[in-house]
């Protein structure tokens, strides 16, 4: 039978865990990282859950580095997420311009009008995970950190300081068990059931930052980490070679054309299909990406090859050649519009890098 008595369990295991925890906390209230979206440690109040929300979508499969300024410029347009909800699609698409992973904008949009119409974000894991676009990861995230919730952040370098801390030899991503299990128990409990010394969002970010600064995946400075003491890894010498991780398959190659066409101060853009790669994004006419593409320009010209650029997505890499023309033309797709480069996403900015030469 479940009730009290067990979640008042959980709550005294999380409280007397190992050493690692109190540790941890105390290295993270000297050494946080100053990031623009956090609260700082031990400060009043929690941080707001619209900027750590909107933090953590542009963090995923992207550094800190390269978010910072997508994220000043986003919360200084839309300070709020009822701002951004208010926003038009494109005006949204084309700020996230070059941050990549352009399904992340859309399903944005589409949590920010949800969160919105519901008249703010949920306060538990099981609420925001109804959200559009908000998975297990992201969930937990603003859980603890914006709500103090004891809920387990993994991401990947948790994945590693927890794989060297336990010594979990096991490959990714069949040890994520594993690590999953072994992180619960360093998370402390909700901050507001009055127990435990350490804030859940504290720790969710002081694992963060420890991958991120001193367990890093090559060489970890581990003369300067906290845990060092504990770490089974370290112990046993191959601390430097967890995670072990599965060999990935070797990645196709895709292939096509690109039809760059200007007239005056204009050029020839067309905006991409709502869903799919690069979806809702502008950018230039392009035949279907295949091994054996078949050109098809998008007027009749003459049609010249400037070079060619090469991109990678998650799957596959592609290879394109950049087709260029002065000439005006009635296209069969596509308009004729101003364009500033910055409302590209990466590949047309690369193409037009090489059809402006």
């Amino acid at each position: 039978m479940g009730g009290q008595g067990d979640e008042q369990g959980v709550l005294r295991m999380r409280d007397e865990m190992a050493p690692e925890t109190a540790a941890l906390a105390a290295w993270y209230r000297r050494h946080a990282r100053d990031l623009p979206w956090r609260r700082p440690p031990g400060a009043a109040g929690r941080a707001d859950p619209y900027r750590v929300w909107l933090s953590e979508v542009m963090l995923q499969q992207t550094t800190v580095a390269a978010v910072r300024g997508y994220f000043a410029r986003f919360t200084a347009r839309w300070p709020t997420v009822a701002d951004l909800a208010a926003a038009e699609d494109g005006e949204v698409m084309a700020e996230w311009a070059g941050l990549g992973y352009y399904a992340r904008a859309r399903n944005l949009l589409a949590c920010a009008r949800a969160v919105t119409a519901r008249g703010g974000f949920p306060d538990t894991e099981a609420g925001l995970r109804e959200l559009p676009g908000i998975g297990p990861y992201t969930a937990a995230a603003v859980a603890a950190i914006a709500f103090g919730r004891g809920a387990t952040v993994v991401d990947g370098n948790v994945e590693r300081v927890v794989s060297r801390l336990r010594a979990i030899e096991t490959p990714l991503p069949a040890s994520r068990p594993a690590i999953r299990e072994a992180a619960a128990r360093l998370t402390p409990p909700d901050a507001s059931a009055g127990v435990g010394a350490v804030d859940p969002g504290d720790h969710a970010q002081a694992m963060m930052d420890l991958g991120a600064t001193i367990c890093t995946p090559r060489k970890p400075a581990c003369i300067l980490c906290p845990v060092a003491g504990e770490c089974e890894g370290r112990r046993r010498g191959i601390a430097g070679d967890l995670p072990n991780k599965t060999a990935k398959p070797v990645k196709p190659v895709r292939r096509g054309e690109v039809y760059v066409a200007r007239r005056g101060e204009d050029w020839l853009l067309e905006r991409r299909p709502p869903r799919g790669l690069l979806g809702g994004t502008l950018g230039f006419p392009t035949v279907a990406w295949s091994e054996a593409p078949d050109p098809a320009p998008p007027f009749a010209a003459s049609w010249r090859k400037a070079g060619a650029v090469r991109h990678t997505f998650t799957h596959f890499h592609l290879e394109l050649d950049v087709m260029v023309t002065e000439g005006a033309g009635n296209p069969d797709r596509g308009e004729w519009a101003p364009l500033a480069p910055g409302d590209l996403p990466t590949l047309f900015r690369k193409v037009h890098a090489v059809a402006i030469g």
